[in-house]
């Protein structure tokens, strides 16, 4: 009885929840339109084209799709004005604000964390390989993956930082969502650890964004566990870095004095007894340890075990001085039903921050684990939503094209509750999404419906005569040659 009183209370309370969806969904898109200054009513074309997209395999393509409006033609001029400096002195300057304009249009629409003591950012750094793009300046080498076992994992093109918020799951199923809002291209000038701390110091340093005063941690890959990025970030009171530390490193506990004696004059000791991750009898007792279960998609039951060992340290530079700044080390072992090991390897994390101490070890494992999620967006930004298809000889429009593919993949996100599944017809036995919940693939197949029940705010195109064209006779000269920069 009970159970029939409360259906209409609970439809009552997700149609609720639904009519909110839709009004956040509907406000983001008015507040982008109204963010681009120049050919706005395109670049909306574009990015809901691109949202929709099932079937285009190049950018070109998403001209042919019916929410875009206009020709092949305005889909080009709308990715060259996307970012249009003043001056050219002041390029690199005005991008900077571009993007902490795109930061805090996004930053109002993420959730409030209702069991986490913390926001979780990410940032990671993925590979766009442009190795045929002989007039496109600033290629490098670059890491990428290959399937060739014994091949090198190197390539010509660029490396792209993301930093994404990684919303709170509502159950151990959720579909593995990240919200990006900082996308930089790194520059043969600079380094991936560089432009990772810039990034998330431009997200906590923010007054006007909703969680200053809230505490963030930042969760990384072992590719920031050096000291010159350690020390880049240690500084910010706030932020908690969650780092993957390699297997072959030495660290020391904090020295202590022994009781009864005096220190000695001169230098003090910082360094107390060796800690090598790789040699078992260095480790000693642990300060704390916890251990939790998780189950594979498969119905595995796996079993974590966590040790933790507090204030270690880790010897720096002249400049950085790591012995300022302890940290928590902890060792993660996966076992099986049968109390085997399930790798091969122990996993080392390290938690640096003032504020280190708030994260129990299963938080810090579970925030680790979570990190997984980013690469998923680089493989569907990538796969779906043509993020590095875009075969442009300017790198300034290459970088406004992975942008407008971040707008693109935030609006699937916010419209991950009202998306309906639609399965073809061999998708029709696999498991429905969570209601109010559904993956990217399953919003994008749904999101050109949804466009045409908000509606767009970007106005109806009007016919214009042919361009005058091109003089008679003239041609353009050929494009510079750039050479492949290595870097030091």
């Amino acid at each position: 009885m009970n159970d029939e009183t409360n259906i209409p209370e609970n439809q009552e309370n997700k149609d609720k929840a639904l009519k909110k969806a839709k009004a956040l969904l509907q406000e983001f898109r008015e507040n982008l339109y109204n963010f681009f200054p120049y050919r706005a009513d395109a670049l909306m074309d574009l990015i809901d084209a691109a949202a929709s997209n099932t079937t285009a395999r190049s950018v070109v393509e998403l001209s042919l799709s019916p929410f875009f409006r206009r020709e092949y033609s305005s889909l080009f001029d709308a990715i060259k004005n996307f970012f249009v400096p003043s001056k050219p002195e002041k390029e690199v300057q005005e991008k900077r604000l571009q993007e902490q304009e795109i930061l805090r249009l996004i930053a109002p629409y993420l959730p409030a964390s209702e069991q986490r003591k913390y926001r979780l950012f990410c940032t990671d750094v993925t590979y766009l390989p442009r190795q045929f793009s002989k007039t496109l300046e600033d290629r490098t080498f670059v890491h990428c993956p290959n399937t060739i076992k014994g091949n090198t994992p190197v390539t010509i093109g660029h490396d792209y930082s993301v930093l994404s918020y990684l919303p709170e799951k509502t159950s151990p199923n959720s579909p593995p969502w990240v919200v990006p809002l900082i996308v930089r291209r790194v520059q043969s000038t600079e380094k991936a650890t560089q432009v990772s701390a810039e990034q998330i110091e431009a997200v906590v340093t923010d007054a006007t964004l909703p969680f200053k005063d809230k505490l963030s941690v930042l969760v990384e890959d072992s590719a920031y566990s050096s000291v010159t990025h350690l020390g880049s970030v240690a500084h910010l009171t706030k932020l908690v870095p969650v780092i993957r530390f390699p297997k072959n490193r030495v660290v020391y506990h904090k020295y202590e004095l022994p009781e009864g004696e005096k220190p000695s004059p001169g230098h003090p000791t910082w360094y107390g007894e060796r800690f090598a991750l790789k040699e078992a009898d260095t480790w000693g007792k642990p300060d704390e340890r916890a251990s939790t279960t998780f189950t594979t998609k498969k119905g595995k039951v796996y079993t974590v075990e966590l040790e933790g060992w507090h204030d270690m340290l880790r010897k720096g530079t002249r400049d950085i001085p790591m012995h300022k700044y302890p940290f928590t080390l902890l060792r993660a072992e996966v076992l099986d039903e049968d109390g085997n090991r399930v790798f091969k390897h122990d996993m080392w994390i390290i938690v640096i921050g003032e504020r280190r101490r708030e994260l129990s070890l299963i938080d810090i494992w579970e925030i680790y684990a979570q990190r997984y999620d980013v690469e998923h967006f680089f493989r569907y930004g990538k796969q779906r939503l043509l993020m590095a298809s875009f075969q442009t000889p300017v790198v300034e429009h290459e970088e406004s094209w992975w942008q407008i593919v971040q707008l693109a993949y935030t609006q699937l996100w916010l419209a991950r509750s009202i998306a309906e599944a639609m399965p073809r017809p061999w998708e029709r036995y696999a498991t429905p999404p969570e209601p109010g919940n559904a993956s990217p693939s399953t919003v994008q197949k749904d999101f050109g419906r949804i466009i045409q029940v908000l509606g767009t705010p970007a106005k109806v195109p009007k016919r214009r005569i042919n361009s005058i064209g091109r003089a008679k006779d003239a041609r353009p000269p050929p494009r510079k040659r750039h050479p492949v920069i290595k870097k030091s």
